[in-house]
């Protein structure tokens, strides 16, 4: 393991997955730390981008793959997307060896053209999405409540949080790519900047060819940042673009554009969740808009931590899209995903973390503050009695997750009060 490499979740996804199929493809946005993650576990690389060597990795991949392939197992394939015939050649030798665990393929984008590729890669191939790191891999949770002790049942936890409102401020703007984590404070806030300013010029570009206008890109950032957490229709964005940026898009290059932002992995939205309830209720099927680290939605606005300071409408918007990239991570690695809830009489829930097995929790996203923790604790109550029992099950904890807070607790009507300070998966 290479010194001072912060341990991350997927570590250890990595090699279990490994362990049961000859490839994994892991991909994730730029910069969240995919190839050095690859580079702990793998005994030989091959960098597709490696300068001087890009064309002939190409060829080579059309021409003799397996020269591309040589080397000791597990061998990592950075950014394999360069050049997607390398797909087929990986699933080949996966399938004619009688070995597992015998290549990470990683990739920051969604190639555009698999024509080429002829294999879907079911049985050869396993999946793993990579995030940028959760508070508890970069160190800034203290990690005393564990998602998992929950669900298994410990419901009497307790922990503490050193984190205050302005901490998670700054946090929030920083965001968690991993080479900003310990870098000074000031410094490590224009790293978030100097990525949107990639997407904007480069990365967006770099996918499939198509140009986009950079100023657009921008605009439409900064409008996707306004409505985060929400399930605002491409329409609405639309006109909210006329309205603040005076920008005149229509609805199918909006679609294009973020369709676009989801193929490098710089948004990725919620999925609705759809329980069995005592009573017939219209339940809002839309996603809900959020963006892979929170820091995206600040660098787009041009805000800073004491803007969120000052605007906590918007702190707690943009607050939401960081517990739900830390959700995600720890969700994962239980074999779990995150999803939203709403239905047409307005009733939320931010986050349900559902397992494999069946078991869900729901979360509703606070800044803190007695009132607001009131507020979503009823509301998390009033769902949960909602639900068909007799149908699926009780839900495993019901959980209101802050920004502030010295302490998680369980409250006495059962409810648990966790600061995103303090959890860990």
């Amino acid at each position: 393991m290479k010194e001072n490499y912060r341990p991350r979740i997927a570590d250890r996804l990595l090699e279990r997955k490994l362990k049961g199929k000859g490839a994994v493809l892991l991909e994730g946005a730029k910069w969240c730390g995919k190839t050095t993650t690859a580079e702990q576990i793998c005994r030989s690389v091959l960098y597709m981008s490696e300068p001087g060597k890009r064309d002939q990795n190409i060829q080579l991949a059309h021409i003799n793959p397996a020269l591309l392939l040589s080397g000791d197992k597990p061998r990592l394939i950075d950014e394999w997307q360069v050049a997607p015939t390398l797909w087929d050649a990986v699933r080949f030798d996966a399938d004619h060896s009688n070995q597992l665990g015998l290549y990470v393929l990683t990739g920051s984008s969604v190639p555009p053209d698999m024509s080429e590729v002829f294999h879907s890669g079911t049985g050869r191939f396993a999946w793993l999405r990579m995030r940028p790191m959760s508070l508890w891999e970069s160190g800034e949770s203290t990690g005393d409540v564990s998602l998992k002790q929950i669900f298994d049942g410990e419901g009497n936890i307790a922990g503490v949080s050193h984190l205050d409102l302005e901490r998670v401020a700054f946090i929030t703007c920083r965001g968690g790519w991993p080479l900003s984590v310990d870098m000074e404070d000031e410094i490590a806030l224009d790293q978030a900047f100097d990525y949107v300013s990639a997407v904007e010029k480069r990365d967006i570009q770099a996918l499939d060819g198509v140009e986009r206008d950079p100023v657009r890109v921008h605009r439409l950032l900064r409008s996707y940042s306004r409505h985060q957490g929400t399930q605002i229709s491409n329409a609405a964005i639309r006109d909210d673009l006329s309205e603040n940026e005076g920008e005149s898009l229509d609805v199918e290059t909006i679609a294009s554009y973020i369709k676009a932002l989801k193929r490098i992995f710089v948004i990725e939205e919620t999925e609705a969740w759809n329980p069995n309830l005592r009573s017939k209720t219209a339940i809002r099927t839309s996603d809900t808009r959020y963006f892979t680290d929170p820091s995206i939605a600040t660098a787009s606005l041009g805000i800073g931590p004491a803007d969120l300071i000052s605007d906590l409408n918007t702190f707690g918007l943009i607050f939401e899209t960081l517990c739900m990239r830390d959700l995600r991570v720890y969700a994962e690695a239980l074999n779990g995903n995150v999803y939203h809830y709403r239905d047409k009489d307005g009733l939320e829930c931010d986050a349900v973390v559902h397992l494999r097995d069946g078991r869900y929790g729901l979360v509703e996203i606070k800044l803190g503050g007695a009132k607001l923790i009131e507020e979503g604790a009823a509301s998390l109550k009033t769902l949960a009695s909602k639900i068909d029992t007799t149908k699926m099950k009780q839900p495993s904890f019901l959980m209101v997750l802050t920004a502030t807070g010295d302490y998680a607790f369980k409250r006495e009507d059962g409810v648990l009060v966790v600061p995103i300070g303090s959890l860990k998966d």
